[in-house]
């Protein structure tokens, strides 16, 4: 009778680990577990206890305004040189006058449809006076750059108002030019119009601290360094017993 063939025998490895011989080696060096497991929570509790609180500081700028809702300067414009420019020159002169970097950003953002300029920085309460200090010269700067261009709009549209005056009684002394007289009039008044419908740079809030911490709950860090205890301890006690066993291999041999 022809035994049935059989299959591959499964091949028996010396160093496989079990289930058992894990808690084994772990309840060996559970008490290298305890000291970083203990270590680490603790640094994360003093951490959360110590930190300074971090609140947002908010600088809301309303740009200089047309007619029809149109900006004397676009916002995507202004939010560039903020970006770009103003923002560096800042960051700049305050770590050569100080010998390091500003201990906080400034960012710059427009809300989607509307006019406004919106600074954010995120800092702790001691820093707040630093913070209101470097919004002021980014309000300064703005003020200027959109009050320089409202000026010269108006001069511009005063100037177009006043040739309009001028064409309008040269018109005045002809004849047959009752028509060219309405266009220029209506023309006249719509640049008149314009003219009262400028309106100018307003600051709406400077560096107002937000009510909520921005920074990470004190819950949240605890909860955090605890977990990275967790996982920090059972690494390193295992990383201990692989320690162990590769000096005694050497020193048996």
């Amino acid at each position: 009778m022809v035994e049935p063939p059989q299959g591959p025998s499964r091949p028996q490895y010396d160093d496989e680990i079990s289930l058992v011989d894990l808690a084994t080696t772990f309840l060996k060096r559970r008490r290298v577990f305890y000291v970083v497991f203990i270590m680490i929570s603790l640094v994360g509790v003093a951490y959360a206890l110590f930190a300074p609180e971090k609140y947002e500081y908010v600088t809301l700028m309303k740009l200089a305004e047309k007619a029809n809702g149109k900006y004397v300067e676009e916002p995507a414009t202004i939010i560039a040189e903020l970006d770009s420019l103003w923002v560096p020159d800042l960051q700049a002169t305050y770590h050569a006058e100080n010998s390091r970097n500003l201990p906080f950003k400034l960012t710059a953002s427009n809300p989607a449809d509307t006019g406004l300029v919106r600074i954010v920085s995120e800092a702790s309460p001691t820093e707040s006076e630093l913070v209101e200090r470097n919004h002021r010269k980014l309000i300064e700067r703005l003020s200027s750059e959109q009050g320089r261009a409202l000026s010269n709009l108006r001069k511009s549209l005063e100037k177009q108002i006043a040739s309009l005056d001028s064409t309008i009684k040269m018109l005045e002394e002809g004849e047959n030019t009752g028509d060219a007289i309405a266009s220029a009039v209506e023309k006249q008044l719509s640049l008149e119009s314009d003219l009262q419908s400028l309106s100018p740079f307003e600051a709406l809030v400077v560096s107002r601290q937000s009510g909520e911490n921005a920074g990470p709950s004190k819950s949240l860090i605890v909860a955090l360094s605890i977990m990275l205890g967790l996982i920090a301890g059972v690494f390193v006690a295992f990383l201990a017993e692989f320690i162990g066993l590769v000096r005694n291999q050497v020193a048996g041999e």
